[in-house]
């Protein structure tokens, strides 16, 4: 069965479920979206990672890489394997070099791991023929402001909310960022950050 492979395009809160968030996926050939919803942690997981914060203790799918790594093992790809009255279904392809061998994960779980692995990410043509949505031009806006708009939290920013770092110092800004992240409030560092790169 051939593979399409897929790109992550953004994460934004869901309109259907409190408290859960979006992961857009799209063809890197094509103009499909799937969107696939995940619980607050592992979208938290998936944007650090793409963010490239550094928290101050592993996160569990950091856990898995060190773990992978210790069994000289590498994460090859990510599939989205198989969708079952709604459920999204993934597998992750795991090798030594002499043996590989599929693990069976949830989707936001296995596409946090891949990130860390900077592994590809594929799914098949029956799961985005039944559950992929075709890019049109009307929401062709709503998609390029997601994905410029990534974010630990990936949750609207409240009006105003950064305001105040506007008016702080790069040398408030770096103590502010090392406190959150400390703290672990990533959606904090990511703003700070946010804004030092302005700066830069």
């Amino acid at each position: 069965m051939d593979k399409i492979r897929l790109e992550i395009l953004g994460l934004s809160s869901s309109q259907s479920q409190s408290g859960s968030f979006a992961l857009v996926l799209g063809e890197t050939e094509g103009s499909r979206r799937l969107p696939i919803i995940i619980g607050m942690f592992e979208a938290q997981a998936i944007a650090i990672e793409i963010e490239k914060i550094i928290p101050n203790r592993p996160m569990t799918h950091d856990l898995f890489k060190s773990f992978a790594h210790s069994f000289n093992y590498k994460v090859e790809e990510i599939i989205i394997s198989d969708l079952k009255e709604g459920v999204f279904f993934a597998k992750i392809l795991c090798t030594n070099g002499e043996k590989t061998i599929e693990v069976d994960a949830r989707p936001s779980d296995a596409i946090a791991i891949g990130l860390r692995f900077e592994a590809p990410i594929f799914t098949y043509e029956s799961i985005l023929a039944e559950a992929g949505i075709v890019l049109t031009d009307e929401n062709e806006d709503d998609i390029t402001e997601i994905k410029s708009e990534l974010r630990p939290t990936v949750k609207k920013e409240e009006s105003g909310s950064t305001g105040g770092l506007k008016n702080l110092s790069v040398d408030k800004l770096n103590e502010l960022l090392n406190e959150a992240i400390e703290n672990e409030d990533y959606e904090k560092a990511a703003k700070i950050r946010d804004e030092l790169s302005k700066r830069n």
